[in-house]
């Protein structure tokens, strides 16, 4: 990168991120605005668009876009099209995955400008921003000393890589905002010609170190503690660790724990071994049917030790959606958990009381250290139970502060530790758990009560057109092809109604109303294309 001379940026407003931003744009470059937080981010985006006299010349259509991505725009969605407007745009989890690519791809088509984004932004993508500002050095840490901590200068190092892409620019420029000049100094020293932070291997971490070994044993890549720590001697994590005493021990932990939640056989039992094979099976460690299967599902043992728990306790109980979404919200899958405010906490516990019969784990004391997480799962499993109650993204929104990206992710996972708690349930034969999993999955895909899952076995039919169908009276597929083909395009359109009566099986021909029809009948002409 050449050297380059201090850059003189107009002062024109107060707010040294919006003049920044004016500039690159005045530059006729693009700029990525690195903040902290989902709230900081469309802060700032809404700051600059602000100060945007001329609307860009095919926002009205990018906005048209992002409003089009949900069936019924949040809040949020609306303040993202309004910056859109003047080629400006905010980026992070809240926002929906056609969202995010929407303003991914108008950015790389030189439609938006700026975009202001929380970290996340940083990995994975190629933009053509000539500059990334960094706005936010610091975020709240809930670990060591808490409070505003500095981040990693690996992540510094991250978010600057984003300016200059090979592709696009010659090079590209990293900007701190500095609130001094003895804020300047440290940033300068700490980031700039600070040395980045020791890379360590991932298989420290207890869930993924779980969930490996049982991979490893389910699939017999490993047959004994010998080619176990044979195995494991060869990592990263080994070559860092040093002391292949203490691995030894962490590893013995973590089979005692796969052997007591019985997904490994690790010694000679009743069937395990005949005689005849005795010595060659010495020391022999196997997955068991279940661990075989968990490790297929990819889901942390932990957790599929909790779930295997949580459905043997459901026999004793009257099973609801919000048993199994209290089950699965309960896990480190669905982490971050929505959280209980302070607040909030006496009527939410009102509202809890309602359904703490319907727990299938038992409830922890308030002062042990999980509670915390438990609480929170409660409320998690109450934002998907009101999903499946057909409430939308904007109610969700406004009552729970849950953006449009983030209960369509929690959606996603509960989906998939729900079918990994139907597939557990088939091996331990728990028929009636399994209907009632059924069920809830195909509520929680489409956000519906139990009694529209008839009509949306419909190609076609989605929450929306069925809540009117159910209204209007038509409750079932017998009720389709009953139907009078005027009523069904009056409720949901022509095209969807002759495809739903051809669904069921009914001949189109007579399901057209003749010729010489009455006042507000329709014929065959009047279906043309939509």
């Amino acid at each position: 990168m050449p050297s380059r001379e201090p850059i003189d940026v107009e002062q024109k407003f107060s707010n040294d991120l919006v003049n920044l931003a004016l500039d690159t744009m005045k530059m006729g470059k693009q700029a990525l605005v690195f903040v902290s937080s989902k709230k900081s981010a469309e802060k700032c985006a809404e700051d600059i668009a602000v100060k945007m006299k001329d609307p860009s010349p095919v926002g009205d259509v990018v906005a048209t876009d992002i409003l089009a991505a949900i069936q019924k725009p949040t809040k949020q969605c609306e303040r993202l099209a309004r910056c859109a407007v003047k080629g400006i745009a905010f980026h992070h989890s809240g926002l929906t995955h056609k969202q995010r690519e929407i303003v991914e791809d108008e950015f790389r088509r030189g439609n938006v400008k700026i975009i202001c984004c929380t970290p996340t932004l940083a990995a994975g993508v190629d933009l053509p921003a000539f500059r990334t500002i960094i706005r936010d050095l610091k975020r709240y840490s809930e670990t060591g000393w808490g409070g505003m901590q500095y981040i990693p200068v690996l992540e510094y190092l991250q978010m600057a890589g984003r300016a200059g892409r090979p592709k696009f620019d010659k090079f590209g420029e990293a900007i701190c905002i500095a609130a001094s000049e003895d804020d300047k100094e440290k940033i300068h020293e700490k980031y700039v010609l600070g040395e980045p932070e020791e890379i360590y291997s991932k298989l420290a971490v207890e869930p993924v170190l779980r969930t490996y070994l049982l991979s490893l044993i389910a699939t017999e890549f490993v047959r004994s503690k010998k080619d176990i720590m044979d195995f494991f001697s060869r990592t990263f994590w080994a070559y860092q660790f040093k002391d292949m005493h203490k691995l030894e021990t962490i590893i013995d932990k973590m089979l005692d724990l796969l052997e007591r939640y019985e997904f490994i056989i690790s010694k000679k039992r009743d069937g395990f071994v005949d005689a005849s094979k005795l010595e060659e099976e010495e020391g022999r460690i196997r997955a068991t049917l279940l661990g075989r299967r968990v490790a297929q599902l990819y889901i942390d043992p932990l957790t599929a030790h909790h779930l295997i728990k949580c459905i043997r306790r459901s026999a004793s109980i009257a099973l609801s959606p919000f048993s199994l979404l209290q089950m699965v919200s309960n896990t480190l899958e669905m982490r971050p958990l929505i959280k209980v405010k302070t607040s909030e906490f006496d009527k939410f516990n009102e509202q809890f009381a309602k359904f703490a019969s319907d727990l299938v784990q038992k409830e922890p004391s308030i002062y042990e250290p999980e509670y915390d997480d438990f609480i929170n799962s409660v409320k998690t499993a109450f934002v998907l139970l009101d999903w499946i109650d057909e409430k939308d993204e904007e109610f969700l929104y406004e009552e729970y502060n849950v953006r449009p990206g983030e209960t369509r992710a929690k959606i996603d996972h509960a989906d998939w530790l729900l079918y990994g708690s139907e597939e557990l349930a088939k091996l331990m034969g728990m028929q009636d758990v399994i209907k009632h999993i059924v069920k809830l999955r195909f509520r929680l895909k489409y956000g519906v009560k139990e009694e529209l899952i008839p009509l949306l076995r419909l190609k076609g039919i989605g929450r929306v057109r069925a809540r009117k169908l159910y209204n209007a009276g038509i409750r079932d597929l017998g009720d389709i092809k009953k139907a009078d083909v005027t009523t069904l395009t009056q409720l949901i359109g022509k095209s969807i109604s002759l495809d739903i009566k051809s669904q069921v099986g009914e001949d189109l021909e007579k399901a057209i109303v003749p010729e010489n029809k009455r006042k507000g009948q329709i014929s065959l002409r009047d279906y043309g294309e939509e």
